[in-house]
């Protein structure tokens, strides 16, 4: 005779369920944070969301904290230059106001560096550094002022207002698991004025880039200055504002090619010395008999001593490079 033997009871918990896979999704979107994180946030949380990210943003600290300390005196030479234009200078509709930024940021090894979320940070501190400066010619930005500013985001109209630009920065070493600092930072802002024969426009080309042309291994940012007594005449043209749109990027990107270090000066690393790499009649002429022949055949020319076309400034930094440099 056989006899029946009842299952066990089992013993369940009276704890909050496993976080479902919906949740989970939700909370990573919102924050792009692993899995196994977002299921701690949400255990720790009792399946509230609103909880969740609250819990997160105190977890970010401590181990934000916890990781940018012990990644500290690693070094970090691999990274991004990001520019942000925020006003480009004259054009058919503007003023010759100028505004923008160019940043280093730097981690510990090129994977990092190509993460999306690396190039974001860039790409909002930069603009955050274009948003933020005071009038100032190609002036380098505090980077001690700039890690303790407010971030402001690139793409999104309602950022974190309690977030810096150290602390965006803090949360991402939490996030890659590298040391994540910004190196150099420099801006230039000249407010609009009514003069009507002086303008300026900003020319740049970043090279190595991954998600953003604004951002690539080596960068520059320059200012041009145009003079013409029918400036606004000039650029009401169509054509006129096409073909110097075509010629800033081919400035922009000679500096970027060659061994360019100064404008004017007598050797080969001076702009104005090199062969230009445009493609016509004017290829392999020195840069600064291009920019006068320009200048002579859309209608511009000297004004009060100043020059038709000429570039006045421009910065120039390769990822990693010596500051000296």
């Amino acid at each position: 005779m056989f006899r029946r033997v009842l299952p066990s009871l089992r013993h369940y918990s009276t704890g909050a369920e496993k976080p479902s896979l919906k949740l989970v999704a939700e909370l990573r979107k919102l924050t792009e944070v692993s899995i196994v994180k977002a299921r701690e946030a949400l255990g720790a949380s009792n399946n509230d969301v609103q909880a969740a990210l609250e819990w997160l943003k105190a977890d970010m600290v401590t181990s934000g904290a916890k990781k940018a300390a012990k990644v500290q005196d690693r070094h970090a030479g691999e990274g991004l230059v990001s520019v942000a234009i925020l006003s480009p200078g004259n054009g058919p509709k503007t003023g010759n106001g100028v505004r923008a930024a160019m940043i280093e940021l730097n981690c510990e090894t090129d994977f990092v560096g190509r993460n999306e979320l690396f190039g974001r940070l860039a790409a909002d501190i930069a603009h955050t550094a274009a948003f933020m400066t005071e009038p100032a010619d190609f002036q380098p930005y505090s980077v001690d002022m700039l890690n303790d500013t407010p971030l402001l985001s690139a793409v999104n109209p309602n950022p974190d207002p309690t977030a810096t630009v150290a602390s965006a920065i803090r949360d991402l070493i939490s996030k890659v698991g590298e040391k994540v600092a910004l190196r150099r930072a420099v801006t230039v802002f000249h407010e609009p004025t009514p003069n009507l024969q002086h303008g300026h426009r900003l020319i740049s080309y970043l090279h190595g880039s991954v998600h953003n042309p604004s951002q690539g291994r080596i960068g520059t940012l320059g200012l041009l200055g145009l003079s013409s007594p029918r400036l606004r005449e000039n650029f009401a043209s169509k054509e006129f504002c096409d073909d110097l749109e075509r010629l800033e990027r081919s400035l922009a990107r000679q500096i970027v090619g060659f061994e360019t270090r100064s404008i004017r000066s007598e050797d080969e690393t001076a702009l104005y010395q090199q062969p230009f790499m445009i493609p016509g009649e004017l290829s392999g002429q020195p840069v600064g008999k291009v920019l006068a022949a320009w200048a002579a055949s859309h209608g511009l020319e000297a004004v009060d001593g100043q020059e038709g076309l000429q570039v006045l400034r421009f910065a120039k930094w390769t990822v990693g490079e010596p500051l000296e440099a």
